[in-house]
């Protein structure tokens, strides 16, 4: 078979992909998502949802169930600091809900959802399936991490230098804060999110060789001391390497999107944000008819967050630092939330000024 008629085809029916359906279809757009699983998907992930994602979801009427979070609590030893969002506060969501409020809202906007379609190439006509090929206007690879579109339309590149993975569980359990907790371990990191009001999530990273949650956990006690005695609520699930690259996010009339798009690391949780954006750019500039507004765009919303991102795995590489720099934000908790803001995107750069750069360079070198 053959889907005439379809403006935009997303391959991939991820929280990218329908985010990026819904737009279209928002817009007018004749849209078919394709994927090969059945929802609800779910998917190694710290669930933690920051402010500006919140917001986008809500741009196109989505609100999924979840706890809110007030801000970020970072634990490093003995050593705590605690910012506070500026401007509205993240949602602890579980990604089967997540997932299950997108496909409600797609259906609502009539998305033409193709679950148990598996892609299995690029053609001059479309995408080609086991189902037949599916063509459109324009194609939307959202395909994730590991994203097959990007290979075939020979948009990948190679693995980053630094392999990193993660992996993820659920405790049935009171949450015991209104924070995202993070907590730096050897050679690792957790990050505990509130999703329900019996539920938390504790997502594990690390950038060596093979090892499982239990084993991680161990270099935590603080942490495997918080959690010893509530029942696990979920299977592990993992990922990884994350650190995947694309060569370019544009070719023709196919754009990648989300993970696809290439993926620098997860360690400051603004993945999913990022993605909601470049939805939103995306369908703009389909709207436009010009996919060179998509990549010029692609390239500013990721500028900030890749900077932060590699200044946090520049950190997590030299404890002493890192210890530094918690101590810095723990004596300045007005500039830890104003950076938090920064980094939401509900304040701009502008704001850290000039006395807050140097009082936490100050910090840094006193303590």
């Amino acid at each position: 078979m053959t889907s005439g008629g379809t403006d935009l085809l997303v391959v991939g029916g991820g929280p990218a992909g329908l985010a990026t359906a819904i737009r279209a279809r928002l817009a007018g757009l004749r849209t078919v998502v394709i994927d090969r699983s059945h929802p609800p998907i779910d998917k190694a992930c710290g669930e933690g949802l920051m402010p500006d994602a919140v917001a986008r979801l809500r741009e196109i009427g989505v609100e999924p169930r979840g706890l809110p979070f007030r801000g970020i609590r970072y634990f490093d030893g003995e050593v705590v600091a605690e910012g506070v969002f500026p401007h509205g506060g993240g949602l602890g969501v579980r990604r089967t809900e997540l997932h299950a409020a997108l496909v409600r809202r797609a259906e609502e906007a009539e998305v033409d959802l193709r679950w148990g379609v598996k892609a299995e190439g690029l053609g001059p006509a479309g995408v080609e399936t086991g189902q037949g090929i599916f063509g459109a206007r324009w194609i939307a690879g959202a395909d994730g991490l590991r994203s097959r579109v990007r290979q075939w339309a020979g948009l990948a590149a190679r693995e980053g230098p630094v392999r990193r993975f993660g992996v993820r569980r659920h405790f049935a359990m009171a949450p015991w804060s209104d924070f995202v907790e993070v907590y730096w371990g050897p050679a690792c990191e957790a990050y505990v999110t509130p999703v329900s009001g019996g539920e938390v999530g504790v997502a594990m990273l690390w950038g060596e060789a093979k090892a499982g949650f239990d084993d991680l956990l161990e270099r935590i006690p603080a942490l495997r001391a918080r959690v010893a005695a509530a029942p696990a609520a979920s299977r592990d699930r993992g990922a990884g390497p994350l650190h995947q690259r694309a060569r370019r996010v544009v070719r023709g009339n196919l754009a990648l999107v989300g993970d696809a798009a290439g993926y620098l690391d997860a360690i400051t949780g603004e993945g999913l944000a990022v993605a909601l954006h470049e939805s939103a750019a995306l369908i703009a500039a389909v709207l436009a008819g010009d996919l060179g507004r998509y990549a010029a765009a692609h390239r500013r919303i990721n500028r900030l967050p890749n900077t932060m991102t590699s200044l946090v795995l520049a950190l997590e590489r030299r404890p002493r630092l890192r210890a530094r720099a918690v101590r810095a934000l723990a004596a300045e908790p007005a500039l830890f939330s104003r950076l938090l803001g920064i980094h939401a995107r509900t304040l701009p750069p502008r704001r850290l000024g000039v006395d807050g750069a140097l009082r936490l360079a100050w910090r840094l070198v006193a303590t």
